[in-house]
């Protein structure tokens, strides 16, 4: 899969967003070392404290299927019928792959059209890993 494709899927996935409180769709798809590709989107909750990120929704379904190994994630944001030009993980987001993920990880942010990479290290420096405890 081409940095691109994954790009178009993360963009394709923020179809499904329930963000009804802010109105702001993102979509990530991830893809596993192995060449599986899971889609995640945000979904959002009246309480804001129970709601959950695209990235950590595309996590927790490879996780939960027994994928352990990644490549890399794309990620796609904007006000619905909208594609901002850059949307970063949270910090809550950055510490789930972080758990996952090497340092290299590869992090892509933009559109489908004009997207640049980054690695955890860049977007998360200094991160809290199992090395810490």
């Amino acid at each position: 899969m081409t940095e691109r494709e994954l790009m178009q899927a993360a963009q394709d996935a923020r179809q499904y967003s329930y963000s009804p409180y802010s109105n702001f769709c993102v979509g990530a798809a991830l893809l596993t070392k192995s060449g599986k590709l899971y889609t995640g989107c945000n979904v959002e909750n009246a309480g804001y404290s129970a709601t959950n990120c695209a990235e950590r929704t595309a996590f927790f379904k490879a996780v939960s299927e027994g994928e352990r190994e990644f490549e890399a994630i794309a990620i796609v944001g904007g006000r619905r019928g909208e594609t901002a030009p850059f949307t970063a993980p949270c910090g809550v987001c950055r510490q789930v792959i972080a758990e996952f993920c090497p340092k290299n990880f590869k992090i892509l942010l933009g559109t489908p059209e004009n997207y640049k990479a980054y690695t955890l290290n860049e977007l998360l420096p200094y991160s809290f890993t199992n090395e810490n405890l």
